[in-house]
């Protein structure tokens, strides 16, 4: 599969799961798809909680839908959102996906069908690893 059909795919997941998103409170519905090493695409939405700490990302959830399969290395992850830009993950699901791909490409497509892509490494350029826990 080329790497155009590749994101299109991965689009349509995200988009899939962005329709099911909880967002009563923000109303900004987020849906991610992400893909295995191995090809295989886990999807997630955010979810939203009245007490807004005990809410999650689409990225955290589609994430965690990964590593229950058993999977921990991954080649790509696309977002979807309601918003006219495209959006980036937010700093805590950028240090939640550099946990297990540090070089992961990033694809975020907004509602106007602008859409933008990063490698998470430019994104979280000096991230908190396994590595800083190691003592000298």
């Amino acid at each position: 599969m080329s790497a155009s059909a590749t994101l299109d795919a991965l689009r349509a997941s995200a988009d899939a799961a962005m329709h099911r998103a909880y967002a009563p409170y923000s109303q900004f519905r987020v849906g991610a798809a992400l893909q295995g090493a191995d090809g295989t695409v886990y999807s997630g939405c955010n979810v939203e909680n009245s007490s807004y700490p005990v809410g999650s990302c689409a990225e955290r959830n589609a994430l965690g839908a990964a590593i229950a399969a058993g999977r921990h290395e991954f080649t790509a992850l696309v977002i979807v959102t309601e918003a006219d830009a495209p959006t980036p993950p937010c700093g805590m699901c950028r240090q939640a996906l550099v946990e297990f791909a540090p070089h992961l490409t990033i694809a975020s497509y907004g509602a106007l069908g602008v859409h933008a892509e990063w490698n998470l490494g430019d994104l979280l350029p000096a991230p908190f690893t396994g590595q800083s826990l190691r003592h000298a």
